[in-house]
């Protein structure tokens, strides 16, 4: 199935905020085939509002009750500190009728986005990351028991605007999710900047470095995609005995690399927890 033959959600799309990851599913969700009419936008900056407009034909307000007034589905889209605000000020309208709510705030539990709303709403919470700006993302997904099978197949038929999606049954696992692919990105960007690095060091050129260094990532990152092998057998495939590989592989290992990284991830992990507990 192509982007233009992908199903469409029906009734009305609420997003309040217009910021980066707001624009990257509008974008998806239009390119898709989903009318233009059928998505609103709340968000305060008045030049958001506009290119949003101007770019995708959508509906803009300032106020978030009323571009939510009447949607199907709400996706809340702005800043961990003030979703708190935010939902206390859409919970009588979420109660008298009853969207479909997924949140793609980091930290945020479904139980924290329910209460706020008034309690008894149909919560899911989303975790892209940013290449999602880019059509290429991934995104984590949990719903809560109020829930419906069809309110699933919608928040995963909207994320999957963005690139694909991974369900996770239980919700304290969503912190992990944080860690691994949202924060994730950012892991591969520090790779690439020391790579680069190391390159200028051994006397190649920064535009050289940068070049060998992009193309190598995609093309890694393309192998791991298409093929069949997990990541440890592809490695093997690539590092010859007592060749070059080799000999960076033993230094990364040596170094405390799988260790390391298993520390980052767990203290972004914890990070997200946190969160979650700072804004309840």
């Amino acid at each position: 199935m192509t982007d233009t033959q992908a199903p469409t959600l029906s009734g009305a799309i609420a997003f309040i905020g217009g910021g980066n990851m707001a624009r990257s599913l509008i974008g998806g969700l239009v390119a898709r085939g989903q009318a233009a009419s059928t998505i609103r936008v709340a968000e305060p900056v008045q030049a958001l509002r506009d290119a949003l407009q101007r770019d995708f034909g959508v509906t803009c307000a300032e106020r978030a009750d009323i571009a939510a007034d009447g949607a199907a589905v709400w996706v809340l889209a702005v800043k961990p500190q003030v979703m708190r605000q935010v939902c206390t000020e859409l919970s009588a309208l979420a109660q008298a009728q009853r969207p479909l709510v997924i949140s793609i705030a980091a930290g945020i539990t479904a139980e924290q986005l329910d209460r706020w709303l008034g309690g008894g709403m149909a919560v899911v919470r989303a975790m892209p990351n940013t290449p999602a700006l880019l059509g290429v993302g991934i995104t984590g997904l949990y719903a809560n028991a109020a829930s419906t099978s069809a309110q699933r197949n919608s928040a995963s038929a909207l994320l999957e605007a963005v690139g694909p999606t991974v369900w996770i049954d239980d919700e304290a696992r969503m912190d992990a999710v944080t860690a691994v692919s949202g924060s994730g990105p950012a892991y591969v960007f520090l790779l690439a900047e020391a790579m680069q690095a190391a390159g200028v060091a051994q006397g190649l050129s920064p535009g050289a470095a940068r070049a060998l260094v992009q193309q190598t990532l995609l093309g890694a990152a393309t192998m791991l995609v298409k093929s069949d092998e997990p990541a440890d057998v592809l490695r093997a495939r690539v590092t010859s005995p007592g060749g070059t590989t080799q000999a960076a592989v033993e230094t990364f290992e040596a170094g405390g690399l799988r260790e390391l990284v298993a520390r980052a991830i767990a203290a972004a992990t914890e990070r997200g927890r946190q969160l979650s507990a700072a804004n309840d």
